[in-house]
């Protein structure tokens, strides 16, 4: 959208929220192509775009973290419905969530902004609807960012203290010393997100290539170096039991134990919309974010699958790999099948490739809470939407992020049930955001929608459909608790429809009483770009008339053309 040429924003790739008919224009600046998508969509670039296609993917990938995030969830994956429940479980769940990602990936190619799904579900709802929609999917979406970063690092956490139990079987970790080790690496992550651009994209290309490279290492050097036959047991565990044995890890029947363990599956793959987030950074924006959207997912859940395998034939006893005294399940299954030297030389691995991945989630989680304080959804959102001018990054938002999650990882105190809602709440809460806009532009938008070079073509409704069946069914699964009957007891209670639903209640209340006078969804800030109003346009065209008779350069064509766009 350059000073010579100022297209409409119905000539634009994009689903806006800006009336068709508006021109995006600013007289002091030439836009390149990204800003100009951006422009259309109502927003002005604010960071300086250091994200190539592979970057955003490795931001995405590292928030993934596929290594330390099954390391942290093995727990729900194996111990609901054993290994048939991995095997088969990620096969089944990949289909929903693939679709998911790519629902997800044609609105990001349509509409690249930080804001993302909330952007999506203002612009996409029914009329009068959409700043409740925006309201309800940017709380949801903020939720499952903000409790990221505190629920991988309290599984690093875990795996750093299950190693010095290893190395000290007499040491007995405490949820105190749980609890500082987590705060510490938050602090850690918080410095490091309020780094400039450029070194947040090198940092993490690092990180990520390093989590990848684990990965692989990993899913080789289980199978290759297990030492179940020095322990009188074969190599690997005989197929028929590995695919045909569900393990009674819940009061329900088979296949809804299955359905209990797409926790695990969900909460690792929910990283992927990073790239979503990162749009307003990435150069080419509309056709790279989305791709490294798809890119992440497909490559998520083919080596996520592979690493389900490699465990779920050489894991020797279910039931002790979950009530191990190490206190985290993947260290305990290393001890069963790998010698000592071996299981602390993967846990390095995995623990570095946590931190690798923490750290991605606290960068995304600040552009959301960025994003939303800019369209004024936080109290205090004049502070939070501030970028800092040395670094151009949101480093207030990096810092509140900081101080919400250390308040949830008090819930450490409160037991493994009550810690493991963090979890839960990432899965929900993620997806619950992801599918709403999805939901909406399946069922209710029509012709509106308008794709932009990254689409499904005529598989979008249909696609877009699977996925909104698949997380109406995965959302209240994921609120089952394990037992049922006599039974169940505060103790093994299922808190996340108390902790995901309580603040989303409260969200909703808060509306009713209050945000609906004042939020009114996404508020643009080109509007005094805008050709609509003649007055500021006019303005504008004495301004330019007499730079360019300052310059000694007449523009008779450029102002013919503007003049002719005003009237």
């Amino acid at each position: 959208m350059s000073s010579t040429h100022k297209h409409s924003v119905s000539d634009e790739p994009v689903t806006s929220a800006l009336p068709g008919g508006d021109v995006p224009y600013d007289h002091t600046h030439e836009f390149d192509p990204d800003e100009e998508v951006l422009a259309a969509l109502g927003y002005k670039s604010e960071f300086k775009r250091e994200f190539s296609l592979f970057t955003t993917f490795c931001v995405s990938f590292a928030v993934l973290g596929l290594l330390p995030s099954f390391a942290s969830t093995l727990y729900y994956g194996m111990g609901y419905a054993g290994t048939a429940g991995m095997v088969w479980g990620w096969m089944i769940a990949m289909i929903g969530i693939q679709c998911v990602a790519c629902s997800m990936a044609e609105l990001c190619s349509s509409m690249p902004t930080s804001g993302g799904l909330y952007y999506a579900s203002a612009v996409l709802a029914p009329q009068g609807w959409g700043p409740f929609a925006a309201w309800l999917t940017g709380w949801s979406n903020w939720l499952s960012q903000v409790t990221a970063a505190p629920s991988v690092n309290y599984g690093i956490a875990a795996m750093i203290l299950a190693a010095a139990s290893i190395r000290d079987p007499t040491y007995v970790p405490t949820n105190y010393q749980t609890f500082l080790l987590t705060v510490f690496i938050m602090i850690l992550h918080a410095i490091m997100s309020s780094l400039p651009t450029r070194w947040l994209a090198q940092i993490n290309s690092g990180g990520s290539t390093f989590n990848f490279i684990a990965l692989i290492v990993v899913i080789i050097l289980i199978p290759a170096g297990t030492d179940r036959e020095e322990r009188g047991l074969p190599k690997f565990t005989p197929s028929s039991e590995v695919w045909g044995t569900i393990y009674e890890g819940t009061s329900f029947p088979a296949g809804i134990s299955v359905l209990m363990s797409f926790i695990g599956v969900i909460w690792t793959m929910s990283g992927y919309d990073s790239a979503f987030h990162l749009a307003e950074e990435c150069s080419n924006a509309n056709l790279a974010a989305p791709r490294a959207i798809v890119l992440t997912s497909a490559t998520g859940g083919v080596f996520g699958w592979f690493l389900q395998l490699v465990v779920a034939y050489t894991v020797v006893d279910i039931d002790q790999v979950l009530n191990s005294d190490l206190g985290q399940p993947f260290a305990a299954y290393l001890m069963q099948c790998m010698t000592e030297k071996m299981t602390l030389a993967i846990l390095g691995l995995t623990i570095i490739a946590g931190f690798s991945m923490g750290q991605g989630c606290m960068i995304a989680a600040s552009r959301v809470t960025f994003a939303y304080a800019r369209d004024d959804c936080f109290p205090l959102s004049n502070v939070w939407k501030k970028v800092n001018p040395h670094t151009l990054t949101p480093v207030n938002a990096v810092w509140l992020n900081c101080a919400v999650g250390i308040l949830c990882l008090l819930l450490i105190f409160g037991g493994e049930l009550a810690i493991g809602a963090l979890f839960s709440i990432g899965a929900i809460a993620a997806f619950v955001a992801f599918t709403i806009p999805i939901f909406i532009r399946v069922f209710f938008v029509g012709q509106r929608f308008r794709p932009g070079p990254w689409n499904l073509g005529r598989y979008s409704i249909p696609t877009g459909a699977v996925a909104s069946a698949f997380v109406a069914l995965m959302v209240p699964i994921l609120c089952f608790p394990s037992v049922t009957g006599a039974d169940l007891s505060i103790d093994v209670m299922n808190w996340t429809c108390v902790v995901y639903g309580g603040p989303m209640i409260l969200v909703c209340i808060w509306w009713f009483v209050s945000a609906h006078k004042w939020f009114k969804g996404p508020k643009v800030n080109v509007a005094h770009m805008m050709l609509g109003d003649r007055e500021q346009m006019i303005e504008g065209l004495n301004v330019e008339r007499t730079m360019s008779r300052g310059s000694g350069q007449g523009a008779p064509e450029k102002l013919q053309k503007t003049a002719s766009l005003v009237a």
